[in-house]
């Protein structure tokens, strides 16, 4: 069984168009939440385009009320400003069970590659050995390469999510075969072997999340934008359902 966590930074972006509360983003995440998803996913920016401070202090305490899980991305070279905390900071006052590290830049609209852990990693540890000390899992945004897989076990990652762009584009080709997705299941192996549990996610959905989970040691997919367009089709409780029955 994969666990689903859904990414609902699309939710607090289209209520933000209007600079209301509409839609309502904690009432839309206790549907979520009590329609079996293990946990919320969020993506604090410093432009605050989508999730604000606000709304992940208000979502630790509905994920806490349901005991489920918190992940929070976000780069941690993300700094202070007059509207955000500060990613670190930000991470300090909520400890959310999870922190998925992600490589993004400000200004950049997704994430679109891992890390390169082969640059100087010594600021990262720091954050990490921070995190960790805070009770929180620490999870790194990677390419599914050997080597970087490697190099985050010694940096004390406690797990890895795969980016699954490229998997997810080779899955849109009317030529696709196996070989994408065999460098996935190498790196999972690998990972395993290091004793990191293994994430996946970004452009997962609902055509082809099933061939991805062939890869039967993932741990958690997280899901946003995709599933929310999905549930503009289907309802957001059955949505949630149709994701949770390909998670097995």
């Amino acid at each position: 069984m994969t666990n689903l966590s859904v990414n609902v930074n699309k939710i607090a972006w289209l209520r933000n168009a209007r600079n209301g509360d509409i839609p309502n983003l904690k009432q839309l995440c206790e549907v979520i939440l009590g329609s079996g998803s293990s946990g919320i996913t969020v993506h604090p920016r410093p432009d605050l385009r989508h999730i604000t401070p606000k709304d992940v202090k208000d979502l630790a305490t509905l994920t806490n009320k349901y005991s489920k899980e918190l992940n929070i991305e976000g780069n941690p070279f993300s700094k202070k400003s007059s509207t955000y905390d500060g990613f670190i900071e930000l991470i300090k006052i909520i400890k959310p069970t999870q922190c998925t590290l992600v490589p993004d830049m400000d200004n950049q609209i997704t994430s679109d590659h891992g890390w390169d852990l082969t640059d100087d990693t010594s600021y990262l540890e720091e954050c990490i050995d921070v995190i960790k000390g805070l009770g929180c899992r620490v999870s790194l945004f990677l390419d599914p390469q050997i080597n970087q897989i490697e190099k985050a076990k010694k940096i004390g990652a406690d797990r890895v999510e795969l980016y699954t762009g490229p998997y997810a584009k080779a899955y849109e080709l009317d030529n696709f075969n196996n070989r994408v997705l065999e460098d996935y299941k190498r790196a999972c192996k690998r990972a395993i072997e290091l004793e990191l549990d293994v994430n996946a996610g970004h452009d997962l959905n609902l055509k082809n999340l099933k061939k991805f989970l062939t890869i039967n040691e993932i741990s958690e997919v997280s899901i946003g934008q995709a599933l929310i367009s999905d549930a503009l089709i289907y309802g957001l409780e059955n949505t949630i359902k149709k994701y949770l029955s390909l998670c097995g």
